[in-house]
């Protein structure tokens, strides 16, 4: 009887459960939840049918009035935290270096792949834990931000990938295979990587070869953020974690989930805010000339 209903995922982004959802929406009924509807056009398509308006929120635009109902934002704040504790746990190191008298403890190397939200938190993670960071972008305006949390960004001799709404573009295969032959040099000598890549709609893309990964030193650690969207390591196995020739390759899923306590608190506020534009005078009112509503409704009154 609800005449909207909240959810963290809907049916096509909660694969295991979610189509159990399907067959209780009714026609003109409100579903606001994250549904990765770019992905499986005829997945969406099965939501249309069942007459209900269904809103998108991981297709928040990236503008200013929309900032407080990110939920992409919200939880890679909390993904790019945990990856760094994440690594730091499988490390045979320390992160930070330190001097003893038994002598000076090198700082650990640490690579951030993908200056996105989740890349610079976890860049500041790192830096308070005392690891010396390097990181890299596709878009070199990013650089400031780098080293602004105290990073090296690491610059290579290749066109930018800056595309639209603050995310990477995709780029062509001849660009990534120059990217991976100058990046093997880099990775070479880190103790641990993140990756965070993603492309909206789109399969992770390969960042880190298993060429790469088998450069790295013995004991170091990847930990891929994109696991879920295919992940940015060719090793990497989703929802595992691997050793090949001597590096841990982690392949973490849900990992906002890992910090419940201020994921809800996040997730709910964003909504809440979501909810506030959405409801006037009581009602549910769909308003297409509203960048917001426009960007995220996905299906209404049948129609993808």
């Amino acid at each position: 009887t609800a005449d909207v209903i909240v959810q963290v995922r809907a049916p096509r982004a909660n694969p295991d459960a979610g189509s159990a959802d399907l067959d209780r929406l009714r026609p003109g009924q409100c579903l606001i939840a994250q549904c990765d509807p770019l992905t499986d056009a005829q997945a969406t398509a099965a939501l249309a049918a069942r007459q209900a308006t269904i809103f998108a929120l991981e297709l928040i635009p990236r503008i200013t009035r929309a900032q407080s109902m990110d939920v992409l934002s919200s939880m890679a704040t909390l993904a790019g935290y945990k990856s760094v504790l994440i690594a730091a746990n499988h490390l045979p190191q320390m992160l930070q270096m330190l001097m003893t008298a038994a002598g000076t403890l090198a700082p650990a190397k640490l690579l951030i792949l993908g200056v996105g939200v989740a890349g610079l938190q976890a860049i500041a993670t790192a830096r308070r834990l005392g690891a010396v960071v390097h990181a890299y972008d596709l878009r070199p305006e990013t650089r400031e931000q780098v080293e602004s949390l105290g990073g090296k960004f690491v610059v290579l001799d290749l066109e930018s990938g800056a595309g639209e709404g603050g995310y990477a573009r995709a780029m062509d295969e001849a660009f990534y295979t120059r990217q991976r032959e100058l990046m093997r040099d880099v990775v070479s000598g880190m103790d641990a990587v993140i990756t965070t890549a993603a492309v909206p709609g789109r399969k992770a893309p390969i960042l880190l070869t298993r060429e790469m990964v088998e450069a790295m030193p013995p004991g170091s650690v990847v930990v891929d953020l994109a696991a879920e969207r295919g992940g940015n390591c060719e090793v990497t196995r989703c929802g595992e974690t691997i050793i090949h020739q001597g590096v841990t390759i982690i392949g973490p899923l849900n990992v906002p989930s890992e910090l419940p306590k201020h994921a809800s608190q996040m997730y709910s506020n964003n909504v809440a805010t979501f909810l506030k534009l959405l409801v006037k005078g009581g009602q549910l009112v769909v308003d297409l000339d509203d960048e917001i509503v426009r960007g995220t409704l996905v299906t209404h009154a049948g129609e993808l």
